[in-house]
Parts: structure tokens; sequence; C-alpha cells
């Protein structure tokens, strides 16, 4: 399932190539053919990412509301904005990316250039090749298509999501009210100390292992398996010990923890965790998961700190994986 730095990446692309211009709409797949036509016609306005969802604003006040939930995915094609990573995902936005991305340090797409703007042809499907030119405009839909989005120069085609229908203003406010705080929504320096101490106050409450906690939307938008595990260890803290527990300061260092490693996902669109990495470490990290993270995906190898075999188990339906040693 994405997590909040995909879907933070996903409304970039879409304020880059598609806010400020009208959209053709339509649902190819037939199953959002009355939302579809709502949006036809209409300019894109705005575009907003809350945790794992996102919302798409067209003039009169209404909006789109999508959460990919597993299986659900963007497609672009056509002019749009290029960087490494979505090189390396082919163009397709959505899911968990953790094929890696390799950085053209010498190419007008090198990593020190996300968000200058670039003009790519990227591939609508996963039987067609990043950069094939596309022969005619706008390319046929691939696929179970829910929802088209076109412009005179860009498409974005959603395939797959949990969620995605109309709201009005009013709607969407409550959607958001109801998630947990997500540190990049928040703008000004007053805000974002609300969002902390909306989130330290919804944590020290609970009896709920905290494990559990960093997994609840409502609680923090945006946090999936990877970043809760990488979270926990990065703290030092024990996915069972209960909210109420966890001292205030902890929890608060695990709001800026958060803050700062879903700010270099977005930048990097990978989920980059581990720290003081030299260049070359860097650079592999990027390109490789193994190299990438301190405790996910590694069960039963030793800790990169303190050589104790990391452990697997199932909590709240997820994989957890922790060492037992460092954050006993």
């Amino acid at each position: 399932m994405p997590e909040g730095h995909s879907v933070h990446r996903i409304t970039r692309q879409f304020a880059r190539n598609f806010v400020g211009r009208r959209i053709e709409s339509w649902s190819p797949q037939g199953r959002f053919a009355e939302g579809a036509a709502i949006l036809d016609g209409r300019t894109m306005t705005d575009t907003k990412a809350v945790g794992k969802q996102m919302f798409l604003e067209f003039d009169g006040e209404v909006w789109l509301r999508v959460h990919l939930g597993i299986y659900g995915a963007w497609d672009f094609a056509g002019d749009i904005t290029r960087d490494d990573t979505i090189a390396a995902a082919n163009g397709r936005m959505g899911q968990t990316n953790q094929r890696g991305t390799i950085v053209d340090e010498d190419g007008e797409d090198s990593i020190s250039s996300i968000g200058a703007p670039r003009r790519a042809r990227l591939r609508m499907s996963e039987q067609e090749q990043l950069g094939e030119e596309i022969t005619e405009w706008p390319p046929a839909p691939v696929g179970a298509v829910r929802v088209r989005l076109l412009t005179d120069t860009a498409v974005a085609d959603l395939r797959g999501p949990t969620a995605c229908e109309i709201l009005d203003a009013a709607q969407v406010a409550v959607v958001i009210a109801k998630a947990g705080p997500d540190p990049l929504l928040e703008t000004t320096p007053k805000a974002r100390r609300e969002a902390e101490d909306r989130f330290t106050k919804a944590v020290r409450k609970k009896q709920t292992p905290i494990g559990l906690l960093l997994m609840d939307q409502s609680i923090v938008s945006g946090i999936g398996n990877v970043y809760r595990a990488e979270l926990l260890f990065r703290a030092r803290l024990n996915p069972h010990t209960p909210g109420k527990l966890v001292p205030e300061d902890t929890v608060r260092a695990l709001w800026k923890d958060w803050t700062k490693l879903l700010t270099i996902g977005v930048e990097t669109g990978q989920m980059m965790t581990m720290d003081k990495l030299s260049k070359a470490d860097y650079e592999k990290a990027l390109a490789k998961r193994d190299d990438r993270h301190w405790v996910y995906k590694r069960d039963g190898l030793p800790c990169r700190v303190c050589g104790t075999n990391i452990v697997l188990e199932i909590m709240g339906g997820r994989k957890l994986y922790w060492c037992p040693k460092d954050q006993a």
C-alpha cells in the first residue's frame, strides 16, 4: 500500500501539470461514469494530500477524493515533469516504489534537480516501456481505468483505487478532520506545533501499543508498514509499549522524525531511513531496498547496530520487523 510520501508526490505531479488547466474526464471502465461527468470540462484548481488520501479540487468547489488502497495507482503520460524516481517507476505512481532509483548525476534528471521542469513521455502500462513514443494523442486507455483526466498535453489514468468519489468542500473538511495530522499539510509554525500537540495527546492517552497507534490513520496520517518499523527502531522503542507509557519527549521525537523521513521520501521518492551514509552508500540505498532500511524486511538477519537477529511478527494483521535487543 502506498505510504504518505507517494501520495504527496502524486499530488505534486498534478499540481505541476494539471492545476490551472481545463480537464476532460471520463470513465473508460464505466464504474465512475457519473462522477467523471461532473468533472468533465472543469478546471483543476488545487491538490491536497492528507496521509494516504489525495484530493483534487475543480472549479465550482468540486473535489475528487482518491484513496489508492493496496491496488490503486495513477499512470501518467504525455508531457509531464520527470525526475529519477519517476523514471525508475516507469511512469507508474502509487504503489510503494521499492524497485529503487538510479541517480543520473550527469544527466538532466539528476537527483539534485528534482522539482525542475522536465518534459518526458512515460509508459502507460506494465507492457509499454519508458521512453516509447506515443503515436496517438490521447493514448488509448490500457486496462480497467476507473477515471481518466486529460489536458491538451498530459493524461492521468486511475486504476484499482479503494475509494474514488466526488465531494463538496464541506465533505472534504469532514474527511480531513477525521484523519490524523500530516506533517506536510501544515504550512505555518503555529499549525505545525498544533499538529505535533494533537499527535502527542492522542498517543499519550491510549493503552494501545505504539506499534498499532502509528498505523492508525486517525492518530497520524501517512505511516505504513515500512515507516512504522523504521521509526520505532530509530527511536529504540519497543512496539508493544502502550502509548500512554511512552514518554512525552519520545512521542514528540517520533513526530519530528516522521516529519523528517516524510520530507525525504517526497524529495527522493524512496523511503530512505538510514542516516549519515557516505555518498556511495547513499546512492546504493536509493537503488536497492536491502541497503536502505534498518530493520524492514530484514527478519532473520543481524541487526545493523547490535548483531541480534531481527524479529518478524504479525501486529494488527501486518508484518512488523524489530530488534529485540535495541528495542527491548
